[in-house]
Parts: C-alpha cells; structure tokens; sequence
C-alpha cells in the first residue's frame, strides 16, 4: 500500500524543518582542524568511513552498504535472519527484551528495564542474567526496587572497583527521586540491596532528576543527569548504604552522558550538540558526605554541527597522551576522536563513521528506516578494550547493530566484525521490555535523522529518491531491524551485549581479528 498524501507531506514539513536547524547550527564560529585538509571539526561533515571488514566464508555478510539493512531485505523478511562478519552468536537470553543502556559485571549481565510496559511481562524490573556458561545464560534475580521497575533508561551502571551497582528511576525520557545500589561484588547473581532507605522507598525519594548518570572513576559519586534543562547532581555514596546528594546544578541547554578524567577532577559533560568540559574537582576531592556549595566551573566548550544529541565519552591514552571518544546519537556523527591534551581546547584527530552515515547515502540512509522508528543507523554507546593505548572499541550502532572496531592506530580506524541480530518482526507484544518493540514503534519515521538527511539533501551531497517510498508512514514501527543501543562489553575475546528486541546476548570475536593482530 502506497504512502498517502498526508504522509508524504508530513515528510517533506520534517525534511523542511530540519533544513532550517541545519543552517542554523552553521552560526557557530570555526575552530581549526587536524585532519583531514582543510576539514573544519565545528561546522564540517566528517566525508569518509572506516575500512570495510573482511569477512569470513560463510558468514551472513550485509546486502547492502555497510552498516545498512536495505529496504528489500526488511520488505522481504531477510533481515529477520540477521547479519554477521567474524563474529558468531555463542548464547542468548531473549526474555522480553531489553531497555537502553545494560551492565556487566564479573559473570554477571544486567538487563535495563522500559518504563512502563515491562509491567506487562513476568518479570518487570532489572533482569539479572548468570552467564557463567556463555552458552547458556540464565536468569537468576530480579531487582524490583521503584528506580528498577521504573524504566532505567541511561543510567544503569557499574563501578568495578567496588563492587556496586546502580540504577535510577527515569519513567519516559526523564526521571526524578529515586536511585538504588547495590552489592555485587559479594554474589553478582543476587544483587544485595544497600540504600535500603533513601532513594528505594516509594516514600523516601531524594533530590534528583534522571536519565543517565555515571559513577566518577573511585566509584565514590554517582553522577545523575535530568536531560533538560541540563541538571546535574552529585550524589555521594561513600556509604552506599545512605546516598546523599552533595552538589547540583544546571550546566546548559542539555545534560547528558558522561566521561571522566582518570582522577575524577574533569568531567566531558555530553550536551546537544558537543562536550562541555567542567572542573569538578571540589566535589571529587571533598570530604565524605559533605555539602559542596563551589560552583563548578566550566573550562572549555566543543560545538559540531557534525552530529547531534552528544551521547557519553570515554577518555583514553594514546603513547600517554590523553584522547576522548565521543558518540553522537543523531545526525549521522558516529563517534569522534579528540585530542585532550587541553580540556580547554579539544582537537577533532579521527572520526568513525560507516558507509551508511555519509551524507552522499542519506537518501538510502531514509529509505531503509522509513518506517522502524524514531532512530536509524546512528552510534549510541560504545567500550573499548582496554582505557590505555586501546586495541579495540565495540559499539551499539542501533539499527546497524553491533560493530567493532581496530582502534590501535588513531589516525587509522578500520572496522574488523559486525553482528545485526535478526529482526523481530511482528513480535511487539511478546517484547514488553523493548521500549523499541512497544512505545519506540508507536511513530514510524526515522526523526532523529532529520538534520543530516536535510543537510546532505540542501548541500547537493545526495538525492531525494526513495527518501518516500511504499513503507513510509507516520504511525506503527515494523521491527525491520533490532535497535541495538547499550555497549557491548569486552570480556577476553567475547562481547556482552543486548540490543532491545533480541534481549542479551554472548557474542565471540573470530581469533583472526581479535585479539587485534
């Protein structure tokens, strides 16, 4: 059945407005640039894309160019069969799916929740899943506390050096009050519950907002971000027994994910369009449980226009030199590479980017999504091997699926493997826990996508064809691809993963790329 009028409208009001917000990102004022020549790294588009991999024989290697899930395969119910290069699916637990952001720990995987349709399944909640036997991973608990069963979102994560746990509750989009932590140091496939208080009871909820939140690197504050208006709060769980909020402020437009300097003092603050950098080191260096009235100062800014909706960093070191990785969620901007040496001024040295998210492949990058959601084949989160000279990062690339990454060389990235798991298609209401599944398939079109298809289609970098076509509609996603959105997490040469529609999964690297030669 053809797209209507209506649709087709509503389509072209989207690509208009987007158009608009695309010249208006073109305001900002130039920085200077590494590379490549002549690139301009705040109003630029990154113009290439990694190195291919080389695939095995046998493999279920992509139909279309890399990273795309082509709208023949989705119309014909190949993509239901998945995609994967030098990797191989060792186990599976599918569950109702998963929310956003996941974490492991030790033997352990944790399964963020959706808020609210994960009542609708047995088991609403943070899913502990045992994966002693990657074969076999099993549920063996599962958290139930308000921020649990209250949809975490961005903000379930672990802090390994001691052992802990930690989740809030976000609802839709945006979260206030309520934040659990937990032991799993002593058994990590049973949780103990330690703010038994604050923070877990209904009745008890303390002063925060929520949608993501990091710990700082010792593990003693757990920083938690309200989206908007750019909120922030540092929560002090020196005894995790009692959190205790002991700064707050608002930092921008925008708060979102988070990355840290090794000793804490400086914080890569994502926000809507880049990294604000601020110095946080009167609340990393405070005395425990102790109010912080110091502002924090912000110490350096980076825009783009290369990307929107700046996801979270991770800071490494190449030959000791600092560097940050920072993910964008929208506009095609795939993951950057920035010179640290000065927080006040980061420098763009390297991007990576798949085919699909050139803007000479928009109109294919629409029409293959056209009807799967509200998100494409954009970057979301990402890990790496190891934080010192890294090997290798891994990241959850949404409709693209799993990608992987050699990083060794950083002014030379090439991807090495892939893994788009099958599409679950038509299985909506088994999946209570995608948030994909159920409410991220109630709008069709591919809006977060809007600036860079605009732009690239303003710019005479790629045509309208197909950008409309006999799947577009504004109402009722497909499930043509999973959306694979939290970091596969390195565990030797195995991923740990989930993606929304396809629950956790053990992932194994080929031998033949990973360890990287």
């Amino acid at each position: 059945m053809g797209a209507s009028a209506g649709n087709k409208r509503a389509v072209r009001i989207a690509v208009i407005f987007g158009a608009v917000l695309a010249m208006a990102t073109a305001t900002v004022s130039p920085a200077s640039a590494a590379a490549p020549p002549g690139y301009n790294d705040v109003l630029d588009v990154w113009p290439t894309a990694v190195d291919v991999a080389d695939c095995r024989p046998g493999d279920q290697v992509e139909t279309g160019i890399q990273g795309e899930v082509p709208l023949a395969d989705r119309k014909s119910g190949r993509s239901t069969k998945g995609y994967n290069c030098n990797i191989d699916l060792i186990g599976q637990f599918q569950g109702q799916g998963a929310g956003i952001v996941s974490a492991t720990y030790g033997h352990c995987s944790y399964t963020g929740s959706s808020f609210p349709t994960n009542f609708l399944g047995p088991n609403p909640g943070v899913q502990v899943i045992d994966v002693s036997d990657p074969a076999n991973p099993r549920m063996t608990d599962v958290l139930s506390e308000p921020a649990m069963v209250g949809g975490t979102w961005e903000s379930l994560k672990v802090n390994k050096e001691r052992g802990l746990l930690v989740g809030t509750g976000v609802g839709i989009l945006e979260g206030a009050g309520y934040i659990s932590v937990y032991d799993i140091a002593t058994d990590c496939a049973h949780p103990r519950l330690l703010n038994t208080g604050a923070g877990s009871q209904l009745s008890m909820p303390i002063p925060i907002t929520t949608h993501e939140g990091d710990f700082s690197p010792d593990g003693n504050t757990y920083w938690a971000t309200g989206i908007a208006p750019g909120y922030v709060s540092a929560i002090d769980i020196t005894d995790p027994r009692d959190p205790m909020v002991v700064w707050s402020g608002v930092t921008g437009v925008e708060a979102h994910g988070l990355g840290f300097s090794p000793d804490g003092n400086t914080m890569y603050l994502s926000n809507l369009l880049g990294l604000t950098m601020i110095d946080v080191s009167a609340v990393q260096n405070r005395r425990p449980r102790t109010i912080v009235p110091d502002l924090m100062p912000h110490v350096g800014e980076k825009l783009w226009a290369d990307g929107q909706i700046t996801q979270h960093s991770i800071y490494v070191t190449y030959d000791g030199q600092p560097h940050v990785f920072s993910v964008d969620e929208g506009g095609s901007g795939g993951v950057k590479l920035f010179d640290a040496a000065r927080s006040t001024n980061l420098q763009q040295r390297n991007a990576v980017k798949l085919a699909i998210n050139l803007p000479e492949n928009a109109n294919r990058w629409a029409q293959s999504t056209t009807a799967n959601g509200a998100f494409g084949y954009d970057a979301h989160y990402c890990s790496v091997d190891r934080p010192v000279d890294p090997t290798a990062m891994a990241c959850g690339w949404i409709q693209s699926g799993v990608r992987v990454f050699d990083i060794s060389d950083p002014d030379h990235f090439a991807e090495i493997a892939y893994f788009n798991p099958p599409a679950q298609t038509g299985k909506n209401w088994q999946l209570s826990n995608s948030l994909h599944a159920l409410l991220g398939s109630i709008a069709a079109p591919p809006i977060i996508g809007t600036l860079a298809v605009a732009r690239a289609v303003l710019q005479g970098d790629s045509p309208v064809d197909g950008i409309i076509n006999d799947q577009s509609r504004l109402v009722g996603g497909d499930l043509s691809a999973d959306w694979c959105l939290s970091p596969p997490e390195f565990h030797g040469d195995q991923l740990w993963v989930t993606c929304m529609d396809n629950g956790f999964m053990a992932l194994a690297l080929d031998p033949a790329v990973y360890p990287v030669p």
